[in-house]
């Protein structure tokens, strides 16, 4: 086990020894998908908490976990899955929008520029989460103590100058750039669902798996043949992502035809 490794795991049982000691809910900050992976095989040390991850929105990337003790946790309706869970529990994250002042004269932006404008204002990458880029904008999930000072000091992204302010809508009005993808593959197997989402062959991406660049739901995942189930959400690093939607039917050549929402 390496030192960030760690670092990680200790953070993590701290964070849930705290929750448990003190009665309170305690949050990591965001995890990336290396320390996603972490957090899965640690949390099943700390049975004595409950735990959810957030990240803002469904299907979110980077997540932060809130323990939650069981005298609380039984106040709480979770009865639905996902970030629907925020309107039970004070989550800290804040979605901020970052849109040029003068759309005329805006330069096409890159989630790399947005990115690199945040981080250069010395902000830690862990109190970020995702960033989801729109036509004219961007949207920016963040823990709620760094909002002020981003909507203060975010004001240029390369030559375009900005406004960010928290965003006031319904986040589930919030544009998420997907493509739907159909096709027909030997079985449901994460290879053939990676060849499917990025149209290559199997064979091009053992090396990508078997190296554990690919996670699914957070959790890194080493195996060719590893069996996805609907709704599953796998990224591949430096590739991007997509959701495992479920079968639609079966081929009389015994292919099955699946479909993925793929986030571009």
């Amino acid at each position: 086990m390496d030192k960030m490794e760690e670092r990680t795991r200790q953070r993590i049982l701290d964070l849930a020894n705290l929750a448990d000691r003190r009665g309170i809910i305690t949050y990591t900050d965001f995890m990336n998908l290396n320390e996603l992976n972490i957090f899965h095989s640690t949390v099943g040390k700390i049975p004595f908490v409950r735990w959810k991850l957030f990240g803002g929105y469904a299907k979110a990337e980077r997540q932060l976990a809130a323990f939650i003790p069981d005298a609380l946790y039984f106040r709480y309706d979770f009865s639905q899955k996902g970030d629907s869970d925020e309107d039970a529990i004070p989550v800290p994250i804040v979605c901020l929008q970052i849109r040029p002042l003068n759309l005329k004269f805006a330069e096409k932006l890159s989630h790399r520029d947005y990115l690199g404008a945040i981080l250069n204002l010395g902000i830690d990458r862990s109190v970020t989460g995702d960033i989801l880029i729109d036509e004219e904008c961007a949207y920016l999930f963040c823990m709620q103590k760094i909002a002020d000072f981003l909507c203060d000091n975010l004001t240029r992204i390369r030559h375009t100058t900005v406004l960010c302010q928290v965003f006031e809508g319904e986040r589930k009005e919030i544009p998420l750039r997907t493509e739907k993808i159909e096709g027909t593959v030997a079985s449901v197997r994460l290879d053939t669902l990676l060849a499917l989402a990025w149209k290559t062959s199997r064979s091009s991406l053992v090396g990508m798996i078997e190296d554990g660049r690919v996670f699914v739901n957070g959790k890194c995942i080493t195996s060719n043949g590893y069996h996805v189930k609907e709704n599953d959400l796998i990224s591949a690093r430096g590739m991007g992502r997509f959701v495992y939607e479920g079968m639609l039917s079966q081929t009389k050549k015994g292919r099955y035809l699946v479909k993925l929402e793929k986030y571009v």
